[in-house]
């Protein structure tokens, strides 16, 4: 596993938001059924689980800038130089409603993808350990990858005694220029140190905390695990 690197490149948020499009238009309506959008963190960034597609196991991600197609035996990579471009290259098999008609270049430096590849790397290992460490009656969900926010999560906790949350990791936003991880209650009020978010009623941990971290898997999940401690007392 890479561990995260302190510093992200200047050209991060135009490479984060151009492969957020990408896994919105491109990756996502590939997977099938048709109606299955969520993704998974995969080798190098993010795709569709393996599925049938014409007795072949299909899968559509994206590896840094470019974008791999797998059919059966047979692999296709695609430097990422526009939606449109991608699009026709996955077909109508693929891609039944059309490829997108966006044309303009996406702006994906390959050094900025790789740091987000890691910060996924490191977030679905977190995720995992700590999913796989809560109690049967938090009723966890799978950890997913959502294309219309384009983060890493997953819920756990009683929704019924208001303890339920998602818990999960973001490339970033619009209040949120690098990457952080997250916790947000469905229910009741949250107050004190733990829990300070300011976009949203939650907690947060951000990317330059984490990096410094001498163990940042260790401190990911101190974080999760503090979190969920206090909504579950």
């Amino acid at each position: 596993m890479e561990a995260l690197h302190p510093d992200l490149p200047a050209t991060f948020p135009s490479t984060r938001e151009a492969l957020h499009r990408v896994a919105e238009q491109i990756v996502a309506p590939a997977r099938k059924p048709h109606n299955e959008i969520s993704l998974r963190r995969t080798e190098g960034g993010f795709g569709t689980p393996p599925f049938d597609l014409e007795g072949r196991r299909t899968q559509v991600r994206v590896d840094g800038a470019e974008l791999v197609i797998s059919r059966g035996e047979e692999t296709e990579r695609i430097a990422l130089t526009s939606l449109a471009e991608a699009g026709e290259r996955l077909g109508e098999d693929l891609l039944p409603d059309g490829p997108p008609e966006d044309r303009s270049p996406l702006e994906v430096d390959p050094a900025a993808a790789e740091r987000l590849a890691d910060f996924y790397e490191v977030a679905d290992l977190v995720l995992s350990r700590f999913r796989d460490s809560l109690p049967a009656e938090d009723d966890a969900s799978d950890i997913n990858l959502w294309p219309e926010h384009f983060d890493l999560a997953f819920e756990g906790g009683s929704e019924q005694a208001g303890k339920r949350a998602n818990y999960g990791a973001s490339p970033g936003d619009a209040e949120h220029p690098e990457p952080y991880l997250y916790v947000g209650p469905w229910s009741g009020e949250v107050k004190g140190e733990l829990w300070n978010a300011t976009a949203f009623a939650g907690a947060e941990l951000g990317y330059g905390e984490l990096a410094a971290a001498g163990d940042q898997v260790a401190a990911a999940l101190q974080f999760f695990r503090a979190r969920r401690d206090a909504l579950a007392g």
